[in-house]
């Protein structure tokens, strides 16, 4: 686990290092890249919901690594949303985020704010801490989602 959190982490530097536009040969890989980066936050983090909501048993252990990985990846995403790279298909990416880019970045900052509180609550090894933390950050994605996703 220490080892893919060290390379999520090298992944991160250079994905911010670079330009967006120069990370991706093609506005589909763009799409591609963030998709995929999403996708691996949301497993790891519906993880955690289950013991959140009582669906799976709460394991502090797994809970902080599954809370480790999606902290390594919260700011993966957003290198590839690149000009051009919109949908009006449900699920993908409104045009919005290109008109109202200033909100869109303040959502992604807020969530990744929100992610080191929930971090710091993981470490608590206490459900009671970590509910509080936990929804507050899927209120950020939420926020996100339904200003720039097609429902």
């Amino acid at each position: 686990m220490q080892k893919f959190i060290l390379a999520a982490t090298a992944v991160t530097a250079l994905a911010i290092a670079l330009p967006a536009a120069a990370q991706f040969q093609k506005p589909e890989d763009a799409v591609k890249y963030r998709q995929s980066s999403m996708f691996v936050i949301g497993q790891h983090f519906g993880r955690v919901g289950a013991m959140v909501q009582g669906k799976a048993p709460y394991d502090a252990a797994a809970a902080a690594a599954n809370i480790e990985v999606v902290a390594s990846m919260a700011k993966l995403p957003f290198a590839g949303f690149v000009e051009g790279t919109s949908s009006t298909e449900k699920g993908k990416s409104k045009a919005d985020i290109w008109t109202k880019r200033a909100k869109f970045d303040e959502g992604a900052k807020a969530m990744q704010d929100a992610m080191v509180k929930l971090v710091a609550a993981s470490k608590a090894n206490n459900l009671d801490t970590l509910k509080p933390a936990f929804g507050d950050v899927g209120k950020t994605c939420k926020g996100c989602h339904d200003d720039f996703r097609n429902q």
